[in-house]
């Protein structure tokens, strides 16, 4: 966006430069040029996606910075078997569906996680026999697909039905033991039957590079193709540290996989650690993504450490309070983008000084429209970034805005600092603007509270 805007009179705007200002203003990959996760993904042809909770998209820094970043999303739990048909043919979607409606609201991917697995199922499952097992199976597949039919990108169908350990064989769930090996082909089936449309995937950790249990998977996949068994993408959850690290064959099994023709989706990465030997191992998983072909998006298992599974173990790309760590960096710039605001990394360890206050005022006013000025101020410290939301009335189209990237939900503008004005000594103030259509409503917008880092 350019750094400034002369002051606009009636009729000096053209229809054609409104359309055109209003497609950028308004979509949610137009935040400046490759700045986010999201942004620079896709200008590698994939998506950056990350895991969500429901309980957590009230939260604004949660909300601001998911909307910002990412442009893909994995609901953690709500769409397992326990959150979605708790009893059975009694379906419960509720907490699923809000994470939908907020990705369909930003433009984002929507992953399905996870259909048949061993785990989070409840107890009336497991007490089946084989005949109505098969039965239960098959009804949960197609009733939550078609539920969320022309909405999923990708569905891991079945998740984690293979042993760790030198074995290479199934592990026992309720599924393996009392349908047998063909259970997972008959899911995929049923899948497809579905939902024609999405892709069917199979997800599974510890698969990362070349050993017992990939080569089973590997195995597996390799036959289900050859019979034409309806298949699309391998799963690689991706979760590592010290005892575990990113292995050394990491893409050429990547690479494998997407040679027997099937996509292949790193879909619950995070890595434990700090500093720059975390942000280097972040940057190896996305060259490797970036080095095969087939490889078409990253999905990071969380936002903020805050919330991770594995939070002792820092294992995200933003800390506890929000604040990007030099793991965001790496990705960032192996991704190919530019870091802005409070998406330019720092030590990791957050600005928990960092405050900042907002006014508003409106600097012109005409029939149809006005310019709105917003002045950001840093507090007692400096601050690096700043996120400020602002809420419109309805009706009422912003047609151009400068001097800040927004996202939107909705009637919500989320506006974060750009390149040049995001770091602020303290006291020192900025401004962003914008001009906006009123047809009919010339209420001001409501100005949220300004979030610092």
């Amino acid at each position: 966006m350019p750094r400034s805007l002369p002051r606009r009179t009636a009729g000096a705007v053209t229809t054609a430069l409104l359309a055109a200002t209003m497609v950028t203003a308004l979509s949610h990959s137009a935040t400046a040029a490759e700045d986010t996760l999201g942004s620079a993904a896709a200008a590698k042809g994939r998506y950056f996606g990350t895991a969500v909770a429901a309980n957590h998209l009230g939260e604004s820094a949660y909300a601001g910075t998911l909307d910002r970043e990412f442009n893909a999303v994995t609901p953690e739990n709500e769409m397992k078997w326990d959150a979605t048909e708790p009893t059975r043919n009694t379906f419960t979607f509720g907490a699923a569906d809000q994470i939908a409606a907020h990705a369909q609201s930003q433009g984002m991917k929507l992953r399905g996680h996870t259909l048949v697995w061993h785990s989070q199922l409840p107890s009336w499952v497991s007490g089946l026999g084989a005949s109505d097992l098969r039965t239960a199976m098959n009804n949960h597949i197609t009733q939550v697909m078609q539920h969320y039919k022309g909405k999923i990108y990708a569905w891991d169908v079945v998740n984690e039905a293979f042993q760790d350990g030198t074995s290479g064989a199934r592990r026992s769930s309720p599924f393996q033991d009392k349908l047998g090996n063909g259970f997972i082909e008959e899911a995929f089936r049923t899948a497809r039957a579905a939902d024609p449309d999405a892709k069917l995937c199979y997800n599974d950790y510890n698969t990362d590079g070349v050993n017992a249990k990939s080569n089973a998977v590997y195995a597996m996949v390799k036959d289900f193709k050859a019979r034409g068994v309806p298949i699309d993408c391998v799963g690689f959850q991706s979760h590592f540290n010290s005892a575990s690290p990113v292995p050394s064959d990491y893409q050429a099994n990547l690479q494998r996989f997407a040679d027997l023709g099937v996509d292949v989706q790193i879909t619950e990465l995070d890595i434990e650690g700090s500093g720059t030997a975390q942000a280097g191992n972040y940057a190896n998983v996305v060259k490797a993504c970036l080095a095969v072909t087939r490889c078409t998006g990253i999905t990071v298992w969380g936002i903020t450490d805050k919330y991770s599974w594995r939070s002792s173990g820092t294992p995200l790309l933003f800390d506890s309070n929000y604040a990007a760590k030099p793991a965001y960096t790496a990705v960032l710039t192996t991704l190919g983008g530019t870091g802005s605001g409070d998406g330019g990394g720092g030590d990791g360890g957050g600005n928990p000084g960092a405050a900042c206050t907002v006014d508003y005022a409106r600097t012109s006013d005409w029939n149809d429209g006005y310019n709105g000025q917003v002045t950001v101020t840093a507090g007692t410290a400096p601050i690096t970034g700043w996120t400020v939301t602002l809420t419109f009335p309805s009706g009422q189209k912003v047609s151009s805005l400068w001097n800040g990237s927004p996202t939107w939900n909705g009637d919500v503008a989320t506006v974060r600092s750009t390149a040049y004005n995001g770091s602020l000594a303290a006291g020192a103030s900025t401004s962003f603007g914008f001009t906006v259509m009123k047809n009919g409503n010339s209420a001001a917008p409501t100005l949220g509270t300004c979030t610092a880092s």
